[in-house]
């Protein structure tokens, strides 16, 4: 595969850029909207270059572990990590259990850009190392990934209009 599969999802969320950059800084608010539909448990949250964000999902018995490393942190512009998808208890980076030809690391980029009262956020994910069985699993499922997106970035909108009154 020649060209690198890449997912981008815009969206425009009716609050300033202080709030939504905070939504995706804070540990509690993360917490709140990320993995829609699971209990999600921050376990470190070190926002800067080279620092990870352990990220468990809880839904019963079962857990899925992640971990980011934060590549870039530029303060109400943009956030860039490296997102291993699955980890094993010690944090190591292991195949997805559940989707087995799932890329290892995604390059996740978040942008914020102001637009008045407004903010717009574009969110991009792209294949770092992957084979091409990976790509094309990834190029296959990014049509649904707007739904689990969709369904946390509701949840922002819930939370703006929350600390906004």
């Amino acid at each position: 595969m020649s060209d690198l599969p890449e997912y981008v999802l815009d969206r425009e969320f009716n609050a300033p850029r202080d709030m939504v950059w905070k939504a995706w800084t804070d540990p509690e608010l993360l917490a709140r909207w990320y993995g829609p539909g699971v209990e999600t448990i921050i376990h470190k949250f070190d926002l800067k270059p080279g620092g990870e964000w352990l990220n468990e999902m809880k839904w019963g018995d079962n857990s899925m572990l992640s971990k980011m490393v934060f590549q870039q942190v530029t303060p109400k512009d943009q956030l860039v990590w490296d997102h291993y998808s699955a980890t094993d208890k010690d944090w190591n980076s292991i195949k997805n259990p559940k989707m087995p030809d799932w890329p290892d690391v995604l390059l996740t980029t978040v942008g914020f850009e102001a637009a008045g009262s407004k903010t717009n956020v574009r969110l991009t994910q792209v294949p770092v190392g992957a084979s091409d069985a990976e790509n094309a699993c990834f190029a296959q499922m990014m049509e649904g990934m707007s739904k689990g997106w969709g369904s946390g970035y509701a949840i922002m909108d819930e939370m703006f209009a929350e600390m906004q009154t």
